[in-house]
């Protein structure tokens, strides 16, 4: 592990755990993930998972229907809430996260189908408000997320919740929503859409107070773009204007995986953090 070992510390009472690479942290995600399916299920009966889309959980997706593929894994009992979807759009497009979800993960294992909630690209602007609560009511009526998959965006983002001018009290209270997306994040998006220009403008996203309300939440990142932004989550000031850097009012219940790429801004934070175990 070069300089970053050992690979779990604590900072700010967060655990982290710094890892060789990509791969590694999609394969140490997955185990968490399978892990919280079998405690939740054998506890109550079902396991109430957020899940996130872009590239970073890609590979932890795939490794879960790996899982399932060897008969090591079922998801019967697995409900699943997403943290966001562009608006408008069908959920038949391939550029929607319903679709996306089905590729990588949902039509790869055993998940019964209205157990797979998504936010709906396609109601009509007037019901958006409802459809944000409706969403809202579900997640507590099935108990609440037992874990919270994140990513994080260049910008700090979780979920699509972006940087904003708010206080930290008020930015913790945000519901699930229609937003605007940040210029970053429809820069970052080209991927899926061919050019920044060509990125859906808006979209729905999972609140941050639903997010912070989970037991556990895993928040994941890859590569060193993000390594400003993990940094400054991670040991900056808690402020709206970094959405990640919200965790750490939460900081017991989270965990971050990230490879050495990603922790590449963090020798000095790692210098006076706790080992764990």
């Amino acid at each position: 592990m070069s300089q970053f070992a050992p690979d779990s510390l604590r900072i700010r009472d967060m655990r982290l755990r710094i890892l060789p690479d990509a791969r590694a942290v999609s394969l140490a995600a997955a185990e968490i993930i399978e892990a919280a399916i079998r405690e939740a299920t054998a506890a109550r009966g079902q396991a109430v998972l957020g899940l996130a889309t872009g590239a970073t959980p890609e590979g932890v997706y795939a490794r879960l229907a790996e899982r399932h593929a060897a008969d090591e894994l079922s998801f019967r009992h697995v409900t699943t809430y997403n943290l966001d979807e562009y608006y408008p759009i069908s959920p038949v497009d391939p550029r929607s996260y319903r679709a996306y979800m089905h590729r990588h993960l949902f039509g790869r294992v055993d998940i019964t189908p209205n157990r797979a909630h998504l936010l709906d690209g396609s109601v009509p602007e007037s019901a958006v408000a409802e459809h944000c609560a409706a969403f809202e009511g579900w997640i507590e009526s099935d108990g609440g997320l037992d874990l919270q998959l994140l990513g994080i965006g260049r910008n700090g983002h979780i979920g699509f919740n972006e940087p904003c001018g708010l206080s930290v009290d008020e930015a913790r209270r945000l519901r699930t929503r229609l937003v605007e997306l940040h210029p970053v994040t429809r820069a970052d998006a080209r991927r899926e859409f061919g050019s920044a220009e060509a990125v859906i403008p808006t979209a729905l996203t999972l609140g941050v107070a639903t997010i912070l309300a989970a037991r556990s939440i895993l928040i994941l990142a890859t590569g060193a773009h993000k390594a400003e932004a993990v940094a400054a989550a991670l040991t900056g000031p808690v402020t709206a204007h970094l959405p990640a850097s919200l965790l750490q009012s939460v900081s017991p219940r989270v965990t971050w995986i990230v490879d050495q790429a990603a922790a590449s801004a963090l020798p000095e934070a790692l210098a006076a953090a706790s080992p764990i175990g």
